[in-house]
C-alpha cells in the first residue's frame, strides 16, 4: 500500500510511485501513435474525415464507459476495504486474546497458544499470497499439527483442542472456556472471509467487457476529433486512455487486495503487528514495525 502525504503540484505531475502509469504507458504510448498516424492521414486525405462526423457518439459512449468504469472501481474497492477490515478484525481478536490468555492460562500453556496466534497469521498470510503455508506457520510455532488440507485452520482447531482439555481437567471454567472459544470463532470467520475474498474475484465478463470497450473507444476517438483538433488529437486521446486505461488498471490491483501490487493490502506490515503484541504479552523484545520503503509499505 502506497503511504505518503498529498504531494504539492509539482510533485503531483511527476510522480510515478504509487501512480498507475507507468502500468499502462505501453498501452498509452500505442494509443498516441494510432492518433498520430489518423492526424497524418487527414491531413493527406481530409475528404475521409469531415468534420460533420461530430463527436457526438464518443460523448455518448464515453459517458457510458465512464459510468461502467465507476461502477467496476467501486466494486473493487469494496473488495479491498472488505479484505482490510478484516484484517483489522483480525489484529483486534489477537489483541483480546493477548490480554486474556497470560490472565487465564498457566504461563506455560499460555506461551504456546499465544505462538499458535502469531502462527494462524503467518500462515493465514501465506495463503493468501501462495507461499508455503506449512513451512510459514512451522517457522513461527515448531511442531504444530498441521494434519488436515488447511494448516492455518488446524492452529485454530489446536488451540481449541487445548482448551477444551484444560476445561475437562477442571484448570479453566466452562464460562472462560466459551470466552476464549468466541475469540478463536472470530478469527475462523476472518479466515473463511478472506479465503472467500481470494477465490471469488469479480466475474470476468466485467473485465473484458469494460477492456474491449475501452480500447475501441480510444482507437476510434481519434477519428471524431482530428477534423476539429488537428494535431492536437493526441494530447487529448492520450489524457482520455490514460483516465480509462488507469482506472481499470486500478480496479485490476484492487480487485485482488492480497496481492504484492503497490495498491494492494500491507499483509507483511499487518503480520509484523501481531508479532508485536505476541511478543509483548510474552514479555520478550517487540521486533520492529515494518515501515513504508519508499512510501511503499508491504
Amino acid at each position: 500500500m502506497i503511504v505518503r502525504t498529498r504531494p504539492n503540484l509539482l510533485t503531483l505531475l511527476f510522480t510515478l510511485r504509487g501512480s498507475i502509469l507507468p502500468r499502462v504507458a505501453p498501452k498509452l504510448a500505442g494509443i498516441v501513435a494510432v492518433s498520430c498516424a489518423v492526424v497524418w492521414a487527414e491531413s493527406r486525405w481530409p475528404a475521409l474525415f469531415p468534420v460533420t462526423a461530430g463527436v457526438t457518439p464518443f460523448t455518448v459512449v464515453g459517458l457510458a464507459l465512464s459510468i461502467f468504469l465507476s461502477f467496476r472501481n467501486n466494486a473493487c474497492y469494496e473488495r479491498w476495504w472488505e479484505a482490510r477490515k478484516h484484517w483489522g478484525n483480525l489484529i483486534g481478536e489477537v489483541r483480546n486474546l493477548a490480554r486474556a490468555l497470560p490472565a487465564l492460562l498457566p504461563e506455560r500453556e499460555a506461551a504456546l497458544q499465544l505462538r499458535r496466534l502469531s502462527a494462524f497469521a503467518h500462515g493465514l498470510h501465506a495463503r493468501l499470497r501462495d507461499l508455503d503455508e506449512a513451512a510459514a506457520i512451522d517457522r513461527t510455532s515448531p511442531g504444530s499439527d498441521l494434519s488436515g488440507p488447511n494448516p492455518t485452520d488446524s492452529v485454530l482447531a489446536a488451540i481449541t483442542r487445548d482448551l477444551a482439555a484444560l476445561t475437562r481437567a477442571g484448570r479453566l471454567s466452562d464460562i472462560q472456556f466459551g470466552l476464549l472459544e468466541a475469540r478463536i470463532e472470530a478469527l475462523s470467520g476472518v479466515h473463511t472471509a478472506c479465503e472467500r475474498l481470494a477465490n471469488t474475484p469479480l466475474p470476468f465478463a466485467y473485465t473484458l467487457l469494460v477492456y474491449r470497450t475501452a480500447w475501441l473507444y480510444c482507437l476510434l476517438l481519434p477519428v471524431g476529433l482530428t477534423g476539429s483538433l488537428g494535431w492536437a488529437t493526441p494530447i487529448v486521446v492520450a489524457l482520455v486512455a490514460y483516465t480509462f486505461f488507469g482506472l481499470d488498471a486500478l480496479g485490476d490491483e484492487l480487485e485482488e487486495p492480497f496481492g504484492t501490487e503497490p495498491n494492494d493490502l500491507p499483509l507483511d506490515a499487518m503480520v509484523r503487528a501481531v508479532d508485536r503484541i505476541v511478543h509483548h504479552a510474552l514479555g520478550e523484545p517487540m521486533p520492529e514495525a515494518l515501515a513504508p520503503d519508499g512510501y511503499w509499505l508491504r
